[in-house]
């Protein structure tokens, strides 16, 4: 009989426009799916496209976030897409919806990402856009590569929580 591991926790905290975090949980990594919990104050009211980029590079806030994490293996590199979707890329998280005072609430689980092993997420950035995600149903290439969710608001560097972050 195996030892289970330990939970694995990440935390992100948004920079930019508006102002949120979320932390991303994983049971028994690499083998459990990801949750991903928080919320986002200051968005307008509606949905909005949010991803997992390659690289945590946030040297000027935002604008310097490369591609979707879009692992390179045969298995992942696909098109931008719903999360739901057997195409779309490991970091399509799809939309979180703002309410009427611009607060999202964000509670989903991802079964790709991981916070350790092949498919880990840590140091990787999430953003959040000004607007919804097309989930690759826009019919253009931007769509199929982004999902025409227009600029991004928000974003901030995943990193591993220890034990007391809030």
């Amino acid at each position: 009989m195996g030892v289970l591991r330990p939970d694995a926790r990440a935390k992100v905290i948004f920079t930019c426009e508006v102002e949120g975090n979320f932390t991303l949980t994983q049971r028994n990594p690499p083998l459990w799916p990801t949750l991903i919990e928080g919320t986002i104050t200051g968005l307008s009211p509606g949905l909005h496209g949010f991803h997992i980029h390659e690289f945590g590079d946030l040297f000027t806030y935002c604008t310097t976030l490369t591609a979707h994490n879009n692992d390179q293996t045969t298995r992942f590199q696909r098109l931008h897409g719903s999360p739901d979707d057997h195409e779309s890329h490991v970091g399509d998280l799809g939309n979180v919806l703002a309410d009427g005072d611009g607060l999202a609430k964000v509670n989903i689980t991802d079964p790709v990402i991981s916070l350790k092993a092949t498919f880990s997420v840590i140091g990787r950035a999430l953003d959040v856009h000004a607007g919804e995600d097309d989930l690759g149903d826009g019919g253009n290439g931007k769509s199929l590569k982004g999902g025409n969710a227009g600029r991004r608001l928000a974003c901030g560097v995943i990193g591993f929580a220890f034990e007391g972050d809030a």
